[in-house]
């Protein structure tokens, strides 16, 4: 039988949550000040539910013990006065929810059993083998932040570089995550026109608009009970913010062409490689409800000695029945030189490239000049920015060239999304 502890200054929510959880088979325990619930610590409880304000402190501050002293108790803070910044404080500092009174019993009780979830997956999973290859103190750090938030039901945005890997760090957290055998749902926000975007996330009916000859699933359906990845989350229309900001506030939405709320419990992971804080047009109450856990992934060239256990591992995902080719040390040294603008998606399509046009079983410093000039460590008479424009502009520009100015084509011998090579073109200056 699962133990609560509920601490909370008003006598009628401590007696109408003990009524309610002790009939969903719960052994509750109630406390109104946070010297009385002190004192029943003295004993573990599977979960604390945990108001905010109290007369003599803050519930916060006993968050901080409970997660130093049994950090396997899950902690859900509640509160009736508080606004976001307190929520997301709360959640990073290692509460496994926050709900806002009055308290919806259904609302508890899903909360409730997803945390029992988490906790009978913590106990009986085995180490976790992080998918992201490196060493570096960045990519370590990265690690950890993954471990640490994974198994919380916190929303969490990634914020990234093109090319770093955010969608392998969303699908780290899901693996690591009690919803890990539920469904992972991805969405490119920047590839869906504005028109569609509701239909895409949200579903629509039958007859909602032309062309609308059956009903349809929307993306958050689709993720219902596992995670929703919202990749370029910084291109949604200021409409589509709305529509998501209320699907995270109510757990429900609505179809498009519908009238009927439909119900969802989904963990919304989304990924940018724009400052949103920095959007005139984003919203900030929005941007605040994504970034409860923000993770920043670094680029490639601030971890230049990951760059040989990359080649590494992609040389030998890439061997196909062969023996994988090996860099030689002059090879790999430009390799660590080179400021890579693609980030490991450019590293890897310029692995797989000398694989295919290297002859011989080893790549040599030659066969790399003939892909790219690589700078000079001693080579300073043109800041980094300005040398990563020029190779931008010549491997688009060459790109154009071999696919007969196929935007579509030249943006997949690049390993870019169309749109990102448009953005790109727009930056530096290229016509189409």
């Amino acid at each position: 039988m699962p133990s609560i502890l509920i601490v909370d200054d008003e006598a009628n929510i401590l007696s109408s949550l003990d009524g309610a959880l002790g009939r969903e088979g719960y052994q509750v325990t109630t406390a109104r000040t946070l010297v009385a619930a002190r004192r029943h610590l003295d004993k573990p409880f599977d979960v604390v539910l945990l108001d905010v304000w109290f007369p003599e402190g803050s519930g916060l501050d006993l968050l901080t013990e409970i997660q130093g002293a049994t950090p396997e108790t899950t902690v859900i803070m509640m509160s009736g006065h508080a606004n976001i910044e307190i929520a997301i404080q709360a959640v990073r500092n290692g509460a496994y929810d926050f709900l806002e009174k009055p308290i919806s019993l259904e609302r508890l009780l899903i909360v409730l059993q997803n945390a029992a979830t988490a906790r009978h997956h913590n106990r009986n999973s085995q180490r976790w083998s992080p998918p992201i290859v490196g060493t570096s103190k960045a990519i370590q750090t990265l690690i950890a932040q993954i471990e640490k938030a994974g198994p919380s039901s916190a929303r969490v945005l990634i914020q990234g570089e093109h090319g770093t890997g955010k969608e392998l760090v969303a699908r780290a957290l899901h693996q690591i995550s009690p919803r890990a055998n539920k469904p992972f749902v991805a969405v490119n926000c920047s590839a869906i026109p504005d028109e569609l975007v509701e239909s895409e996330l949200f579903g629509h009916e039958k007859g909602a608009f032309t062309g609308a000859t059956q009903s349809r699933k929307g993306k958050f359906e689709e993720a219902h009970e596992g995670t929703l990845f919202l990749d370029e989350v910084a291109d949604l229309s200021p409409r589509a913010q709305t529509k998501l900001l209320r699907v995270l506030q109510e757990s429900e939405f609505t179809r498009v062409g519908g009238n009927r709320p439909i119900k969802v419990d989904v963990r919304v992971i989304a990924a940018t490689n724009r400052s949103l804080t920095k959007e005139a047009n984003y919203r900030e109450d929005l941007y605040f409800r994504l970034a409860v856990i923000p993770i920043i992934v670094p680029p490639l060239r601030e971890r230049p000695e990951d760059i040989p256990l990359l080649v590494e591992h992609f040389t030998s995902s890439l061997a196909t029945g062969s023996k994988p080719k090996r860099f030689s040390r002059e090879a790999m040294a430009l390799l660590e030189r080179y400021p890579f603008p693609g980030n490991v998606r450019e590293l890897r399509n310029l692995v797989e490239r000398l694989i295919i046009m290297t002859k011989g079983n080893t790549v040599q410093a030659e066969d790399i000049k003939l892909l790219f000039p690589a700078p000079s460590r001693g080579h300073t008479s043109q800041k980094l920015s300005d040398a990563v424009d020029d190779f931008e502009r010549t491997q688009i520009e060459e790109a154009l060239k071999a696919e007969g100015g196929s935007m579509t084509r030249a943006a997949e011998r690049l390993g870019l999304e169309r749109s990102h090579l448009y953005k790109k073109m727009k930056k530096l200056g290229l016509e189409g």
